[in-house]
C-alpha cells in the first residue's frame, strides 16, 4: 500500500468499511471522509470520523507536553488511552491514566490531559453532543498562549 491508501484503508477498517467490499459509491464516500492530520504545539490529532451526531479523534501528546485546561459548553468526550501514560485533569480532580483506562469528560466540565513520561501518549476520543468544532473550546489555562 502506498501511504495514503494505507491510511485510507485504516480509516475505513476503524469506522467498519470492509476495503474489499466497497462499492464505486462506497469509495468515493469513504475518500471523502478521509482522516485529517492537524498539528499542535503540544502534539497533533487524527480526525477518524465526523458526523452528525459524533466526531471522533486519535490524539497524541508528545513527552512533557499537556493540552489547554478548558472546557466545552456543546459537547461531552470520552477518552480510551491506547499506549503510554497521562495525568488527567476533571473538574480539579487528577486521574493517573494508562493504556486500556478511560474517562468520561462530561459536557462543561474543566479538564486536560499531559503526558509526563518519556514515551507518546496516544488515546481516542469520542465526542458527542450538538456541535463539535474547535471553536467549543474555553481555555481556563494554555501553556502556548492561547485563547
Amino acid at each position: 500500500f502506498s501511504a495514503g491508501l494505507s491510511g485510507l484503508v485504516y480509516f475505513c477498517q476503524f469506522t467498519r468499511i470492509n476495503v474489499a467490499e466497497l462499492n464505486t459509491n462506497q469509495s468515493k464516500n469513504c475518500m471523502k471522509n478521509k482522516a485529517e492530520t492537524d498539528q499542535r504545539p503540544w502534539g497533533y490529532y487524527t480526525v477518524l470520523a465526523d458526523e452528525a451526531d459524533h466526531k471522533v479523534k486519535r490524539i497524541v501528546v508528545y513527552p512533557g507536553q499537556r493540552l489547554s485546561l478548558q472546557k466545552h459548553q456543546q459537547r461531552a468526550e470520552h477518552w480510551f488511552v491506547l499506549s503510554g501514560e497521562g495525568i488527567v485533569t476533571l473538574d480539579g480532580e487528577r486521574l493517573n491514566k494508562k493504556g486500556g483506562e478511560s474517562v468520561e469528560i462530561p459536557r462543561g466540565s474543566v479538564h486536560r490531559i499531559e503526558n509526563q513520561g518519556t514515551a507518546d501518549l496516544s488515546f481516542i476520543e469520542v465526542q458527542t453532543g450538538e456541535y463539535f468544532g474547535e471553536d467549543d473550546i474555553e481555555r481556563m489555562e494554555d501553556d502556548y498562549g492561547r485563547n
